[in-house]
């Protein structure tokens, strides 16, 4: 309906008109793109996106900046965004998730590995990581150079960053590495063609890579344990035991499992040995729990031989009465594969000791078993006799607990089998390498079952 003619229609509302708090509050849920864009559309709008704390929540959000730097650096928020990210800003994507891993997981190792913290390596600078490239020829997924921006991996050392394993005679420790080195043993030759080593033990050479293409059936940026494939007519042919999609993924999923106490400590050491919560049994005031890890390097696709490390905790609550001191005589396992083929086996003690449990002790042990499937489960019990009534015995119930392998899948070089002088040289190469770093052979086989 048309207004009378009489009637006299407002003037348009002017931006300069509005009241500065409530555009102050509209501009403070934008993102910083959205606020630097504003910035160009008029002067007052310019003016209002430079007000320092809009700034604040971008640079908490993207840099991790807490109020102690801000002040030790003496700039404006603005100021410490837009120079962060003049440096940073091809990483506002992982920056902070990355951040945050490395931070946590420094708290933690300063509280529970110190000697650790001295292994890490400071950041390495934006030209470093295009010189890296530039020698291997190969782009540098920007999560694993944005990890190299916080932190440069770690020295050469035991105990490894990203894990040990102990076992009988069977001992190894993952480093993270460096950028130079992990370049150093980037690959070309068939079956890890464009694969970066991202991890590296100087007891066994094991490594877990990272795939910068996809080729030889392979992920881009897929990371995985390399295990020869022994019954392959193309000798450099692998199977991939796969760990991670990503390198966003697969570092921050470690650190979460480090710092929330999945992963054990041990003796100043992280061990990955995964606990499932509900493997757990309390007989009486006995309580078993039950944690496990595969081990690729002693394990095989072809032929079928998956090797798995449990560690069993065993404790009496502290709770109960002195009289309840026992001591363990034998154990049976029921091992059962993933075709339902049982395996049972009895014996005395557990790794050759009698331990005895009392009100509050812990005793904890490692062992290992092998299936010829992918996956399998144990349980069984122990058999203790009681210290005050020595013809008294009695059974506690060893929890259900699976193994179960990781995924994997074998490569596909295209490419045919190589010939004997080729294959020389590619051994050569692992040689010189391993004699360099000065590694020793791959130790044997543990008991199993104990």
């Amino acid at each position: 309906m048309a207004a009378p003619p009489d009637m006299e229609l407002p003037a348009a509302l002017s931006l300069e008109l509005l009241p500065t708090d409530p555009l102050l509050l509209i501009l403070s849920f934008l993102d910083y793109r959205d606020l630097v864009s504003c910035s160009y559309l008029n002067r007052r709008l310019n003016q209002l996106s430079s007000h320092d704390p809009l700034w604040k929540r971008h640079c908490k959000k993207y840099w991790l900046i807490s109020e102690e730097e801000k002040s030790r650096r003496n700039e404006s928020w603005k100021s410490i965004f837009m120079s962060t990210y003049s440096d940073l800003g091809r990483y506002i994507r992982y920056y902070a998730t990355l951040k945050k891993a490395w931070d946590d997981l420094e708290q933690y190792l300063g509280q529970w590995c110190p000697r650790m913290i001295g292994s890490l390596k400071e950041s390495v600078k934006e030209e470093d990581l295009d010189a890296v490239e530039a020698q291997i020829r190969c782009k540098l997924p920007d999560d694993y150079r944005c990890s190299f921006r916080i932190h440069n991996g770690q020295k050469l050392v035991v105990p490894g960053l990203m894990g040990s394993m102990a076992l009988s005679n069977h001992y190894r420790s993952e480093d993270l590495l460096d950028i130079d080195t992990a370049a150093g043993g980037f690959h070309q030759r068939l079956g890890l063609k464009q694969c970066l080593p991202l991890t590296f033990c100087i007891h066994t050479g094991l490594s877990q890579y990272m795939a910068l293409e996809s080729v030889e059936g392979r992920n881009k940026y897929e990371i995985f344990y390399q295990c020869p494939d022994q019954m392959a007519r193309n000798p450099s042919a692998i199977v991939m035991f796969i760990t991670g999609t990503s390198y966003l993924e697969w570092f921050t999923s470690y650190v979460n499992k480090v710092v929330t106490g999945d992963y054990p400590i041990i003796r100043d050491q992280i061990f990955r040995y995964v606990h499932d919560k509900e493997c757990v049994a309390t007989t009486g005031d006995i309580t078993v729990s039950v944690s496990t890890s595969f081990l690729p390097e002693l394990s095989s696709v072809h032929p079928p031989h998956y090797f798995f490390t449990y560690r069993i905790r065993i404790e009496m609550s502290k709770d109960a009465l002195p009289e309840k001191a026992c001591q363990l005589d034998s154990r049976y396992w029921k091992i059962t594969n993933a075709k339902g083929d049982v395996e049972e086996v009895q014996g005395p003690g557990v790794v050759g000791e009698f331990p005895i449990i009392s009100p509050g002790r812990v005793y904890e042990y490692t062992s290992c078993t092998t299936f010829s499937t992918t996956s399998g489960y144990m349980e069984g019990y122990y058999t203790f006799h009681c210290l005050y009534y020595k013809d008294r015995f009695f059974n506690v119930t060893i929890p259900r607990f699976h193994m179960v392998c990781p995924t994997f899948k074998e490569t596909n070089p295209n490419e045919p089998a190589v010939d004997e002088d080729e294959d020389s040289r590619a051994a050569d190469d692992t040689e010189d390498r391993s004699r360099v770093l000065d590694i020793p052979e791959p130790s044997g086989h543990c008991l199993h079952h104990t």
